[in-house]
């Protein structure tokens, strides 16, 4: 005799044993208000991707940290520094305030999304960001994600696609301590004893170019504005005595020369919705006339080669594409 029992069998999808994927995200920021930053904006674009986003604020006299505050969200977690003045060399201070936020973030999370204050993700790529992350969280040997670079000059119609700016760069690593910020927060490299990357020189990352953009507003600020950044930079690179401030206010007077670039191309897409605002209370003037380009010999020979290649050679690269 056969016996059949029959029951009421819940069946849980198997994804629902699996760990969820983690994301921390984590950023910089000093008198963001004051230099021009859209910081704000930058913490937000990463928001729909991140469980948590630790924003690093130093000693800042105009109200930045309570600009963060009035966010009034709990995934926004806030890390008060203050700044070493002492720290005059390389741009050293901004990776020590990445690594510091780094060192922040939940240890439980897979990837950590690295987003600067002048830099602001697309909503159109966030699906396509969140995909790649998904992609790549079991293999190991992606080490980062490569995003690439749209770094505009002078104001919201123009970019500035030449070498002297850094086209690709990493953006999302492995939540691994021996992963720090290399240089001037400049990317990542691998180090053997984290403790000593402001010295030694590390191993690139091996990393997957992923088809996302970063919208990088590093020189779109009225010149005024400007001018108090680059120098407030200055003083970030050098020292006293290699550092002339006066020499700069000569130069630049009122407001940062924009007319200084070798050459711009016309940007033809859309801006990311949350920095439409800032398009809009555009009021400063900049033209662009590519005869009045200050390229130097072997800049013209460069970029003479990009354009009958596609393809820009000799560049900096602090990667290893796999």
């Amino acid at each position: 005799m056969v016996v059949q029992i029959c029951a009421n069998i819940c069946i849980i999808p198997i994804s629902c044993y699996l760990s969820r994927m983690k994301v921390s995200a984590f950023s910089y920021v000093r008198n963001g208000l004051e230099l021009g930053y859209p910081f704000l904006e930058a913490i937000r674009s990463v928001l729909p991707l991140c469980d948590e986003v630790i924003v690093v604020i130093g000693d800042s006299r105009d109200g930045t940290r309570e600009a963060v505050e009035q966010l009034n969200d709990s995934r926004v977690k806030i890390v008060d520094t203050i700044w070493d003045d002492s720290m005059r060399q390389g741009g050293l201070i901004f990776s020590q305030q990445s690594n510091i936020g780094m060192d922040h973030c939940n240890p439980d999370a897979d990837w950590l999304f690295h987003i600067q204050a002048d830099e602001v993700v697309h909503e159109e790529d966030v699906p396509k960001i969140r995909a790649a992350m998904e992609q790549y969280l079991n293999q190991p040997k992606v080490e980062g994600l490569l995003f690439r670079f749209l770094n505009f000059y002078g104001n919201y119609q123009y970019y500035a696609p030449s070498r002297r700016y850094h086209q690709h760069e990493i953006r999302i690593i492995r939540n691994d301590k021996k992963i720090r910020s290399y240089r001037d927060s400049q990317g990542f490299r691998r180090f053997d004893d984290p403790s000593k990357a402001n010295e030694a020189k590390g191993e690139k990352l091996h990393v997957k170019e992923i088809d996302a953009r970063i919208f990088h507003y590093s020189y779109v600020k009225p010149p005024a504005v400007q001018k108090l950044k680059q120098l407030e930079f200055g003083k970030r690179y050098y020292p006293d005595d290699q550092y002339d401030v006066k020499v700069y206010e000569a130069k630049h007077g009122d407001g940062f020369n924009y007319h200084e670039y070798d050459y711009l191309r016309l940007f033809k897409g859309t801006h990311p919705a949350l920095m439409q605002p800032h398009i809009k209370a555009c009021d400063w003037q900049f033209s662009y006339d590519p005869s009045k380009n200050n390229m130097t010999p072997k800049e013209k020979l460069m970029k003479l080669l990009e354009e009958l290649t596609g393809k820009q050679f000799f560049i900096y690269k602090n990667y290893k594409r796999i």
